[in-house]
């Protein structure tokens, strides 16, 4: 039996909850569009099918929709909020707007017991976010559960194996969220809870060994556990026909291309000097947007540029990630922001591109890390953006106002990595507004740049809360900036989480 669990993505931000939460319950998951035919998921032979929740309201002319047909093939199949009520409209049940939309933690009361809500109390706190309902259900399913304004909060046709909620379970704050999940998947499903992070190193392999066949490939480097990790795996698939390449855009923090040629001395890798053409490239450019698309372009006729050196390479490997897919959006998903591997590329890419781990998040890349062999020191090594320092300049980036921030970053990072907390700490790094705020310094007035420093804990990127750090770790922190980076004459520290925030500023 397949042991994967299919999630079909109708557009939610929440989808890599869902993801998330079916990988704690240590079950394979893959994302796939809700455009898949019957037929292609036939071929997969999922153990289980989960309809993710989506902005739309089915009834728009150009609301996602699925093939009524999947419904049919008897794999056990979990609608969650938009994907409840496709599957009730899909089904001929009656779907309409809510008088009293929904958001946020309602109390739901379930009145039918069933292997969907083992262990789960009759009254516990959801989370909901919808503006339909399901008024009337399909035919052959019940009600499970309903909150004071929602009629139906859960169905089930268990004779046909569907189940749907009309919440969020995947949230954390839907109470007995993840076990109704793990319901789902263990009780329902029959999916055994046996997939590790490292397995899925074989079939990374396989895929870099059938992309590439008898080629050779480049790896996109930047010294960041992402990219480390896919440069592992594919030295293990494809071995000397391996070329790293780092480009030096002018935008990394200080000392990492050092220790990017330090920490991989039995790869060849080729450092290109770039950092002159990103520059003018982003000359006046203020947008992040336009930041992000500039610098992904860049990084391209970069790689184009130095594979002329090595002979013909047709596929370049990157270390995407799963939060990048994300906030890149898609046809039904928003944009958050467009990662500069991602959505930033250009359309005229002279690449075939390869991704091992477009599915995995930061945390099981890490996992894949440990199970390779990788030094701690890149293993745990703090995210770093690819678009670099850009993302953390407010406004124009310039070499001076680079060289300005890395040295201000650089001692975040050394007094955080001295304190003991580095890895506690998802990212800690500062950031440099493009503002100037009038300061006193030795009696005369001064005139130079605030700097932020944002400290955030999270698990895989896609939510994070701020860090308190203790007052004197951040006085000793500001200190420091001040009285050795000249042009700063203000430091404050960021206290958003995300959301509503981002992590990065842009």
């Amino acid at each position: 039996m397949n042991e994967t669990v299919l999630i079909l993505d109708f557009g939610a931000q929440y989808n890599q909850l869902i993801a998330r939460r079916v990988r704690e319950a240590q079950v394979f998951c893959e994302v796939v569009p809700c455009d898949i035919s019957a037929e292609d998921v036939r071929q997969k032979h999922p153990a289980a099918i989960i309809l993710s929740g989506g902005p739309a309201s089915v009834f728009e002319a150009d609301a996602p929709t699925m093939d009524p047909a999947i419904l049919s093939l008897g794999i056990p199949t979990l609608g969650i909020c938009y994907g409840m009520q496709l599957m009730a409209y899909l089904l001929h049940g009656t779907v309409t707007p809510a008088e009293h939309r929904e958001y946020g933690r309602t109390a739901m009361t379930v009145v039918q017991k069933t292997p969907l809500f083992f262990h789960v109390p009759e009254v516990s706190t959801v989370w909901m976010s919808h503006g339909d309902h399901v008024l009337d259900v399909p035919a052959g399913f019940h009600i499970l559960a309903f909150t004071p304004t929602t009629h139906v909060a859960a169905m089930a046709d268990p004779d046909r194996n569907l189940w749907a909620v009309q919440y969020h379970p995947e949230v954390h704050h839907t109470q007995s969220g993840f076990r109704m999940l793990q319901n789902f998947l263990y009780d329902i499903a029959r999916v055994p809870a046996n997939w590790k992070p490292a397995a899925f190193i074989p079939s990374a392999v396989k895929h870099i060994q059938d992309a590439v066949g008898g080629g050779k490939a480049l790896i996109a480097l930047s010294g960041g556990v992402d990219s480390a990790v896919a440069a592992a795996i594919a030295q293990e698939a494809i071995g000397s026909r391996l070329t790293a390449m780092l480009i030096d855009n002018g935008l990394m923090r200080e000392g990492e291309i050092e220790e990017v040629l330090t920490a991989f001395p039995s790869l060849d890798l080729r450092v290109l000097r770039r950092g002159d053409i990103f520059f003018r490239a982003l000359e006046g450019v203020r947008d992040p947007e336009a930041k992000r698309k500039i610098i992904g372009r860049e990084f391209i006729r970069a790689f184009e540029e130095g594979k002329e050196d090595i002979g013909s390479v047709k596929v370049l490997i990157q270390g995407t990630v799963y939060p990048d897919v994300i906030e890149s959006g898609n046809q039904n998903a928003r944009t958050i922001k467009s990662h500069h591997n991602v959505g930033g590329l250009p359309k005229d890419v002279g690449f075939e591109i390869i991704e091992p781990l477009r599915w995995l998040f930061k945390d099981e890349v890490r996992q894949v890390g440990q199970a390779l062999g990788l030094p701690e020191t890149i293993v745990w090594r703090q995210p770093f953006p690819g678009p670099g320092l850009a993302v953390r300049i407010t406004g124009e980036v310039t070499p001076e106002r680079a060289a300005i921030l890395r040295r201000a970053d650089a001692i975040v990072r050394q007094e955080i990595r001295e304190s003991g907390l580095e890895r506690s700490i998802w990212q800690a790094f500062a950031v440099l507004l493009d503002v100037q705020t009038v300061g006193v310094m030795g009696d005369g007035r001064t005139y130079g740049f605030p700097v932020v420093i944002r400290a955030v804990e999270s698990i895989d990127g896609m939510t994070a809360d701020w860090v308190r750090l203790p007052y004197d770790l951040l006085e000793k922190i500001g200190n420091r900036i001040i009285g050795e980076v000249p042009e700063i004459n203000r430091v404050v520290y960021d206290v958003t989480s995300k959301p509503p925030g981002t992590i990065e500023w842009e």
